[in-house]
């Protein structure tokens, strides 16, 4: 079941320069600012992001205030490891592909096709995360 015009599951990431993200993010991998709130002095208070029909994330400045610092962690604190992915689902990987590889995303997973059907990558952003493109849709292979 999805919100009134998208997904009730969105993923939030704190970046160092949310504003530099932001622009990766819309650039690299595809995604359209729905809304972003400035914050004191060049940062990001909140922002959506759009990713087709009904996909969207939320970012902020890592600098932003926050209710639970201690369990919030950015990439390049902890040895640049991530604790979930992304998967971003699209009808054909290889222009998404060429296009994070001419911006100089380092590619973890070099496009290939997947046991389970389509093809894949996967690359991280300039703060470590990690961003996963697939053409496998789960959401259609449900019966």
């Amino acid at each position: 079941m999805s919100g009134s015009n998208g997904s009730v599951v969105m993923p939030s990431f704190r970046y160092k320069d949310a504003q530099a993200a932001i622009a990766w993010l819309e650039t690299v991998l595809g995604f359209e600012r729905n809304v972003v709130f400035e914050g004191p002095g060049g940062t990001v208070e909140h922002a959506q992001l759009t990713f087709g029909e009904t996909g969207m994330i939320m970012l902020g400045s890592a600098s932003n205030s926050n209710p639970t610092p201690q369990f919030n962690a950015i990439p390049s604190e902890i040895g640049g490891r991530v604790t979930s992915g992304m998967y971003l689902i699209v009808a054909d990987c290889e222009p998404a592909y060429v296009r994070a590889k001419a911006a100089g995303a380092e590619v973890v997973m070099d496009l290939q096709t997947m046991d389970y059907g389509g093809k894949a990558f996967a690359v991280r952003d300039p703060e470590g995360y990690m961003w996963s493109f697939g053409e496998y849709d789960p959401w259609k292979n449900r019966e």
